[in-house]
């Protein structure tokens, strides 16, 4: 079979892309934050605004977790998943 270098060729995804860092810890963050009784909305708009870790519990690592990703990274996961929902 002769190929034709002259068309885009298709190549399929072998596995599925590994999960969004930045989702994986908001929402291990949320669930941490939760299980201590805080809004996890509250506490993590305190966090992105400030960069004040205090406002993240270190239950279950979360405090270390958050602070592994840049605040920019936060705020950018938010917003696109935001705009994914509602955009018409």
């Amino acid at each position: 079979m002769e190929r034709n270098f002259n068309e885009t060729q298709y190549f399929g995804r072998v596995e599925k892309e590994p999960e969004n860092e930045a989702r994986r810890i908001l929402l291990t963050v949320s669930a941490a934050l939760k299980e201590k009784g805080y809004q996890p909305v509250n506490q993590i708009v305190g966090y992105i605004l400030s960069g004040d870790p205090t406002y993240i519990t270190s239950h279950n690592n979360a405090r270390a977790m958050i602070r592994k990703l840049e605040r920019d990274e936060l705020l950018e996961e938010l917003v696109k998943d935001y705009l994914s929902r509602n955009n018409d």
